[in-house]
């Protein structure tokens, strides 16, 4: 962890001195020698762990130098930014006012050095510092990404069967079953087995699945439950609760669904669900998971709760066997050891995963040197658990498992405290906020792809869980344990240097910590979920919050006599992610926070003002607006550090007449930007975009006497395109591409390609076939139109996933040669098309078929399902078929 905020730092001071020197006129030669400084610290953390010889003693000098390092972050970082301020102030402003009051940096950064070297000299107290050499970090090998494992399901057969008897029973009004256990002891594991039974997916076509969770709104809800059923437009998610709860009624009031509310925690939260739920329906089923006995009584006089047993011993053996192994037995020289474990975890199983996790990498194939590792393990649960009352032993083995982290995990792991519960977490937003914050550190790959690897290491250590997977494997989002996430917060809680602090407030205390224009927020990360305007509108201070993250469920707009109250409050900020607060004006005082590496925010604007450039370290920009079009007055392409810009806005980028050195290199993603910001002196800049998203009228992008694709085609790193034809800037006569570009001119390393209301041809789609890299093609509403596509011989060679959105497609010929590779087919709204090839079935790697609202494609749907079932050498394919809604 130190050695992250070590590096961290070191970046930081090297760009200050490159490009900013300026700014530290005052204190050039105390900065210059506290980055040397650094460097042997650097040096002298990378060996440390292989030398130590006190645990603890070794873990109160690296507090001792994250502490050192976080005061020296802050005196250089609050003088740039008053420097800064000062120098943005007019002549007669300065005259006025006289000379600035400059902090005194050069004796404050003398003070850190003295404390560097204190402990610089008490080091060989705790380490044998002799053997330390001084490493760069090209002498870091590449972290290969590991491979995220499935989740084992053990002892819940009895269980499932006898729910299943329940689900099943003919009843006279709206059943509801409640699943009741401790934290940790499988209730939404149980649920999720049921909810993904074939015979259930059978019995039960409509399912839905909901999280509740302690701090929820009824509305959120209701819209959960209505996105299964229809498209949720702008008028459906302004209506009331009221009415919203008469729309589910509505669906649910006559068919058969079976509906999970996952982690409902008491019976005021299930009276506030129940109006949307019909009674009278006894076809419909519902599922709860729930901590509280009571509950089940209250949802369900006649039958009442079910009690979740634990797991017996032999049960508890399976699941360490299968979490550490892959496989129902131990080596025979660890059955002693893994029996012992395996009882000591009390048949919980969340415990059991979260054991497992740390003895999956102690795995060597060695049993010999296993069995020593395995015996430690053993010893570590009598010292972690001794006197440990029920209650407790689930949070003892979390610490064990912590505490057997490698050092750059455990931040990375206390991080998820500051997502909501039961937040589902995208990957792509968890590790763009690991690298602004500093926690990752540089290796051989880029820093992305080592937080892919971060990530799915925790994930294999069984602390997170993967929800969704991209088409290649990689985490889409994931979840993290409500214990996991509490644990999570105490831990951080007790960091001395405020680690982080989740922000909550009570009816009876108001705010926790108490929150006032007076009081110092002294924490390194601020995060809150609810009450956020009430938060703001109490002036909060924090000179020391590096990070300030607000994820409410519902959206708000900050009130104008409020929007300064965040920059002003909180100058040092490096993460500032307000997404859901939408802003009608940006403050002045925004373009101060020079330390901003991550910046989301909502807007009501058709601008971004080109002050914005003044926030020279962002690294991810996101901005939200209610306007279709964004005029980019800031040129972020002269913005050294950016590597990602998202919009959901069609952006015009403005180049200025000077570029900074280096300026554009670094930018990974651009999304989405108008086709007149298509041009050669644009993808100069950004040569080494992997994502760009381009929204508008494609037409301009696409007419050869531009030569605006052609600039595009020569990004030779580019892997995901999407080419949204915007309807509101081209009439609907106006829509239809007259064709593509030939496929040479496509960008050479072109993996994944979106089109939406492209209107083309599907003669056309022999040039997209013609792209030898494709793997992922995705065409969205109406992309295509014509009743007839017949595929041709010789393309999609490595195509795996096929999106076919609304079209009015009604014949689609295809053999198995046509698609040799693919592997998942998802029909979106096809309500014209016949029939799906069947001759698909014959393709080896086919194993996923989801048809949604295209009813008339469901017959060959089955078919195909059937198809796989028959061929010979394909019988232990595992063919998934989804069609919604069901066939009657």
């Amino acid at each position: 962890m130190a050695d992250a905020a070590v590096e961290f730092l070191l970046e930081n001071l090297k760009q200050l001195l490159v490009h900013h020197a300026n700014l530290l006129k005052d204190a050039k030669d105390q900065v210059e020698k506290l980055e040397n400084h650094l460097r042997l610290f650097k040096s002298f953390l990378k060996d440390a762990p292989k030398h130590w010889r006190d645990d603890d003693k070794l873990r109160e000098l690296i507090r001792r130098i994250r502490n050192a390092v976080y005061e020296a972050e802050d005196i250089i970082d609050a003088y740039v930014t008053q420097s800064a301020e000062n120098k943005s102030k007019g002549y007669f402003h300065r005259a006025f006012q006289g000379p600035p009051k400059t902090i005194s940096i050069a004796t404050k950064v003398e003070a850190v050095l003295q404390k560097i070297d204190d402990i610089y000299k008490d080091k060989n107290n705790i380490i044998d510092f002799a053997n330390i050499t001084v490493h760069d970090a090209a002498d870091h090998n590449d972290d290969k990404a590991p491979q995220v494992r499935e989740t084992n399901v053990v002892g819940f057969d009895d269980e499932a069967k006898k729910l299943k008897e329940y689900l099943y029973a003919d009843c006279e009004e709206l059943e509801v079953i409640t699943i009741v256990g401790m934290p940790g002891l499988g209730k939404t594991t149980l649920a999720g087995k049921i909810f993904r039974d074939p015979e259930i997916q059978y019995e039960f076509p409509t399912r839905i699945w909901v999280y509740v969770s302690q701090e929820f709104k009824r509305k959120d809800i209701f819209l959960a439950i209505l996105k299964e059923f229809t498209r949720l437009t702008d008028d459906i998610k302004t209506k009331s609760d009221k009415d919203l709860a008469n729309m589910v009624l509505g669906y649910l009031d006559t068919g058969r669904f079976l509906l999970v509310m996952d982690d409902v925690w008491s019976c005021e939260d299930w009276d506030k669900l129940l109006i949307a739920l019909p009674k009278g329906n006894p076809r419909g089923k519902v599922i709860i998971t729930s901590r509280q006995k009571e509950l089940g009584w209250h949802v369900n006089r006649r039958r009442g709760p079910h009690m979740l047993r634990f797991l017996t011993l032999e049960e508890s053996k399976l699941l360490l066997q299968l979490e550490v192994f892959q496989e129902p037995k131990f080596p025979q020289e660890l059955e002693a050891e893994g029996s012992l474990i395996a009882e000591r975890c009390d048949g919980l199983p969340l415990a059991i995963v979260v054991i497992g996790g740390i003895l999956v990498k102690k795995f060597s194939g060695d049993t010999s040197a296993m069995k020593s590792t395995w015996q430690d393990v053993s010893k570590s649960f009598d010292t972690y658990l001794k006197d440990a009352d029920a209650g407790k032993r689930m949070e003892k083995i979390i610490l064990l498992s912590y505490e057997k982290l490698p050092y750059h995990l455990r931040e990375c792991f206390l991080y998820f405290g500051m997502f909501p519960e039961d937040y589902e977490i995208s990957a792509w937003k968890l590790t763009r906020l690991w690298i602004a914050e500093g926690l990752i550190q540089q290796k051989n790959v880029s820093l992305e792809e080592t937080a892919e690897n971060y990530l799915e290491e925790l994930i294999n250590r069984n602390l997170v869980r993967a929800v969704k997977l991209k088409f290649n494997g990689k985490v889409k989002t994931c979840r993290i344990h409500d214990m996991l996430r509490d644990f999570c917060l105490t831990e951080a809680g007790k960091d001395r240097e405020g680690f982080l602090q989740e922000i909550k407030m009570s009816k009876d205390e108001g705010f926790q910590p108490s929150v006032s224009a007076s009081s110092e927020l002294n924490f390194r990360r601020l995060c809150i979920h609810s009450n956020v305007l009430d938060f703001v509108s109490r002036k909060p201070y924090g000179p020391s919050v590096r990070s300030f993250v607000c994820l409410p469920r519902d959206e708000s707009i900050m009130p104008l006599g409020d929007i300064s109250h965040i920059p002003g409050g909180f100058k040092l900020l490096r993460v500032l992610d307000v997404e859901p607060i939408k802003f009608t004006k940006l403050p002045s005082d925004m373009y101060h926070l020079l330390h901003l590496r991550y910046l989301v925010l909502s807007v009501s604007l058709k601008f971004l003002p080109s002050t914005f450039t003044k926030l020279w370290n962002i690294q991810t920009l996101v901005v939200r607006t209610d306007s279709q079009t964004l005029a980019m007055k800031a040129d972020i392409l002269n913005m050294t550090q950016l590597r990602h810009f998202k919009t959901n806005a069609s952006a015009t980028l403005e180049l200025a007449g000077k570029s900074s050195k280096g300026a554009g290199e670094k930018i990974q993603t651009l999304g989405t930007i108008s086709p007149e910001s298509c041009t050669a002196d644009v993808f100069d800049k950004a040569r080494n975009l992997k994502r760009l998203g381009i929204r508008g009228k494609l037409s301009l992008l696409l007419d050869d006497k531009s030569g605006s694709f052609e600039s595009l085609g020569n990004l030779s790193n580019l892997e995901k395109l999407k080419l949204l034809n915007d309807a509101f800037l081209a009439p609907p006569s106006g829509m239809q591409l007259r064709g593509l570009p030939q496929a040479y001119k496509f960008p050479p390393k072109l993996r994944i390609l979106t089109l939406s209301a492209t209107a083309l041809e599907w003669r056309h789609m022999s040039i997209i076939g013609s792209l030898d890299k494709l793997e992922v093609l995705k065409l969205k509403d109406k992309a295509f139109q014509g009743e007839i596509w017949q595929a041709n011989d010789g393309g999609f060679r490595h195509l795996e996933i096929l999106h076919i959105g609304r079209t009015d497609l009604k014949i689609w010929l295809a053999s198995p040669h046509h698609f040799p590779r693919l592997k998942h087919v998802e029909l979106k709204n096809c309500k014209d098309l016949q029939q799906i090839p069947v001759e698909l079935a014959e393709v080896p790697s086919f194993v996923k078929l989801d048809v949604f609202r295209s009813e008339r494609a469901a017959a060959s749907a089955r078919k195909i399902e059937a198809k796989t079932k028959d061929i010979k050498g394909n019988v232990a394919r595992q063919f998934r078929l989804s069609i919604f809604p069901p066939e009657a």
